[in-house]
This record gives structure tokens, C-alpha cells and sequence, in this order.
């Protein structure tokens, strides 16, 4: 059976801890397969819900928060580079969040996408809903989901 190969991964951040692992195990991946490493940020535009027959009205993406995301992207890509990964590009939208890393992927395929998960709950997923979720649903490649580790049981 022939090894996994992954000429390009793109790895989804958003400056949580989740998402510094998620980068941490991109690197490394990048790193054990040779693999060009990009990094992926979307300043999320946020819905505001109005009563009318329109759902949701798109508020514009401050331009701080925009400089915000980009400096992630900014800071992951310095640390790639610094972990000795060799092709390295980082990339900051705005939007919707799933909408634009699913855009993203169909205009620059890749092998593998890596994200971090919230860890929501059954009640907040259903509220919120859960963007690695709907990532492992529709990429069109292959998505590893980095979860936050399993809390010690008290015995």
C-alpha cells in the first residue's frame, strides 16, 4: 500500500489555541512530507439579525479586525519558515467563514486541509453551527480535525 502523499496543505487559523495546534501539526506534516504549506485566515463577517423578510443583514469587516487576522497569518507564516518548512504562503480573506475557506479550496486545491475544532457543544453547534463540521462535509479534500485533548477523568 503506498504511503499518503500531500504536495500542498492548507491549514485554517483564527489566532485560537485550537488553531495554534492545528498549525503546529501543519508544520510538522509539511515538514515529514516536503509538502508546500499554506496558511489560511478569514476574518469572519459577522451576521446581524434584523426582523425582516431578509435573514441577516452582512456587516462590514472593521478594518482592524482585517489587520488583526492578517497579522495571524502573518506570525503563522514566520513560524513556519523558522520550523524550516521550505514553500510557505499566507492568505487573509474576509467573509463567511466556511463560505470563503470552501472558495478558497475550489480556486487553490490542495491535499489536505487541517483545521481546529471549537469543541462546542450539542446545544451550541446546533446554535452556532460548526465550521469543521461543514468543512469535513464539503471540502474537497481531505480535512484533519484538531481536537482539544481529552480532560483527565477525576478517579
Amino acid at each position: 500500500m503506498p504511503l499518503a502523499s500531500f504536495p500542498r496543505i492548507t491549514v485554517a487559523i483564527d489566532g485560537s489555541p485550537l488553531a495554534a495546534a492545528a498549525l503546529d501539526i501543519a508544520i510538522d506534516l509539511a515538514q515529514r512530507y516536503g509538502s508546500e504549506l499554506q496558511i489560511l485566515t478569514v476574518a469572519p463577517l459577522v451576521p446581524v439579525y434584523i426582523p425582516s423578510a431578509e435573514p441577516y443583514v452582512p456587516a462590514a469587516v472593521s478594518d482592524s479586525e482585517v489587520a488583526r487576522y492578517r497579522g495571524f497569518v502573518d506570525e503563522a507564516v514566520r513560524r513556519a519558515e523558522a520550523a524550516g518548512v521550505k514553500n510557505v504562503t499566507g492568505v487573509a480573506d474576509e467573509g463567511v467563514v466556511v463560505d470563503e475557506i470552501l472558495a478558497h479550496l475550489e480556486t487553490n486545491p490542495t491535499s489536505l486541509l487541517v483545521v481546529g475544532s471549537r469543541g462546542l457543544t450539542a446545544a451550541k453547534r446546533l446554535l452556532l453551527g460548526s465550521v469543521s463540521t461543514a468543512l469535513v462535509t464539503h471540502a474537497p479534500c481531505a480535512v484533519l480535525v484538531v481536537r482539544p485533548p481529552p480532560k483527565p477523568s477525576g478517579g
